[in-house]
């Protein structure tokens, strides 16, 4: 669990990262509609989303040519479904 927690913390704990998370929210978006969205050039996106996906925060999804990227809401929802249950059992101690 503690691994889990620092890679989503490496994953959000970034203002750039953040950002595309946030332009994600909206729906699944290629590199360039990120790039567009949070102001940053493509190839810093591109790094920015293997950071991404190397925590599980986002997966990509092949149409054509083009890769979508959108959020893994499975996995967020349930890593923070679990950071709540631990923190619960650890107040009824």
């Amino acid at each position: 669990m503690c691994r889990e927690i620092a890679k989503m913390g490496k994953g959000i704990g970034n203002e750039n990262r953040y950002r595309i998370l946030e332009a994600l929210m909206h729906g699944p978006r290629t590199v360039g509609e990120i790039a567009g969205n949070v102001k940053l050039a493509q190839p810093a996106v591109s790094q920015n989303l293997r950071i991404l996906k190397s925590a599980n925060l986002v997966s990509d999804e092949r149409h054509g040519k083009e890769v979508y990227y959108s959020i893994n809401v499975s996995y967020m929802a349930g890593l923070l479904r679990k950071l709540a249950l631990d923190v619960e059992k650890g107040r009824k101690r």
